[in-house]
C-alpha cells in the first residue's frame, strides 16, 4: 500500500545559525516551486505557414512558502518573529536573516533552502489567540528523504507546555487610547528582488535535467513597510474632546501608534511606532465601525527595536 503525506502529520523545523527549532504551526501550511518555460514559435515541415510552440525549460522560479503559528506565553516561536524583523549583521549589507526550512511528514522530508520571510501579519482580536502568519521565498525546494531523514542543526529545547495567549489589548494613537476597540492587525513587508541568475552557459548545461536547472541564489532588499489597521465600533464616546465630525473620515500625516498586549498583568507584545501616517474610514455592517489604516512613513532601520516580544 502506498504511503500518503498528510498535512495534519507535518512538522516544521527551522535551521538557522547551526540551531534547529521545531516550530509548532497551525494547518495553514503551504510550499511550492515552479519552473519557468521559454516558449518559441516553430514551423512545421509540411506547412511553413502553420506554427506551433516549442519549449525550453532551464530555470526555476523562487520557491514560495507560508505558515501560521500561535504566539504563546512560553515564546518558543520567537525565532520566527526574529527572522521577520531582524537584519543579518554578519553580511555587511542590509539583508534579512536567511534560513533553511524542513517539513517532515509521515513519509517524506522536504527542504526549502535559503528562505527569506517577506511578509508577516500579526492578528489581534478580542477573545481569540494571538497569531503570526508569515510567507516568504526560498532558493530551492527538494525532497531530501523519508520521515527518518537526519535533520541538521542542534535541536533547541522547547517548553513542556504550550499556552496560546488571549491577551488584553491596549492601542493608542497620538497618545490617546482607542475606545470600543474591536480588532487590530500589524503587518511587516520586506520587499526583495532576486538577482538575475539566468546565464547562457548554465542554460546550455541543463539539457532537460532537473538537477542542472538554474536556481536563484542572491537577492537585494529594496525596502521595508510597517503598516496595519485598527477597527473600533462607532460610538459617541469615540470622540475625544470635540463633536463627532472631528474624528469622522479624518487623516494625519505624522503621529504615533502603539500596540500592546498584556498577559497576567505584564506587557507581552509591544509595537511602539513613530512617524506614522493614517487615514480613517467608515465601515457599514451589522454594527457600524470605523477603521484606521496606518503606515510608518519611513523605511525602518531596525524593526527589532520597534517590535518587542
Amino acid at each position: 500500500m502506498s504511503g500518503y503525506n498528510f498535512l495534519r502529520e507535518s512538522e516544521l523545523h527551522i535551521v538557522h545559525g547551526g540551531n534547529r527549532y521545531n516550530v509548532k504551526i497551525t494547518p495553514a501550511l503551504s510550499f511550492t516551486q515552479t519552473f519557468a518555460e521559454d516558449a518559441y514559435q516553430v514551423k512545421t515541415l509540411h506547412d511553413q505557414t502553420k506554427m506551433f510552440q516549442g519549449t525550453k525549460i532551464t530555470k526555476a522560479n523562487p520557491a514560495n512558502f507560508s505558515f501560521e503559528t500561535h504566539l504563546t506565553t512560553e515564546k518558543d516561536e520567537s525565532i520566527v518573529l526574529d527572522l521577520l524583523t531582524d537584519y543579518d549583521t554578519s553580511s555587511g549589507e542590509q539583508l534579512l536573516k536567511s534560513f533553511d526550512m524542513f517539513i517532515v511528514t509521515g513519509g517524506s522530508t522536504f527542504k526549502l533552502e535559503g528562505c527569506v520571510i517577506t511578509t508577516g501579519d500579526i492578528s489581534f482580536e478580542k477573545a481569540r489567540p494571538l497569531t503570526l502568519s508569515v510567507s516568504g521565498q526560498a532558493q530551492k525546494l527538494s525532497r531530501v528523504g523519508d520521515e527518518s531523514f537526519s535533520l541538521p542543526g542542534t535541536l533547541q529545547s522547547a517548553s513542556a507546555t504550550r499556552t496560546p495567549t488571549k491577551p488584553l489589548l491596549d492601542v493608542t494613537v497620538g497618545g490617546n487610547t482607542i475606545p470600543h476597540l474591536f480588532s487590530t492587525t500589524l503587518s511587516v513587508q520586506n520587499n526583495i528582488q532576486w538577482t538575475p541568475y539566468e546565464t547562457l552557459q548554465a542554460g546550455l548545461n541543463v539539457n532537460n535535467t532537473v538537477n542542472n536547472a538554474m536556481y536563484p541564489s542572491n537577492y537585494s532588499l529594496d525596502n521595508r513597510v510597517l503598516s496595519g489597521n485598527i477597527t473600533q465600533f462607532s460610538a459617541d464616546a469615540n470622540l475625544q474632546g470635540g463633536p463627532r465630525a472631528a474624528n469622522f473620515n479624518t487623516f494625519n500625516e505624522s503621529t504615533t501608534v502603539r500596540i500592546k498586549t498584556i498577559v497576567n498583568g505584564s506587557d507581552f507584545f509591544d509595537a511602539n511606532i513613530t512617524g506614522v501616517m493614517f487615514t480613517k474610514r467608515q465601515d457599514v455592517g451589522e454594527v457600524y465601525s470605523q477603521t484606521l489604516d496606518f503606515r510608518m512613513a519611513t523605511s525602518p532601520s531596525d524593526l527589532g527595536t520597534i517590535i518587542t516580544y
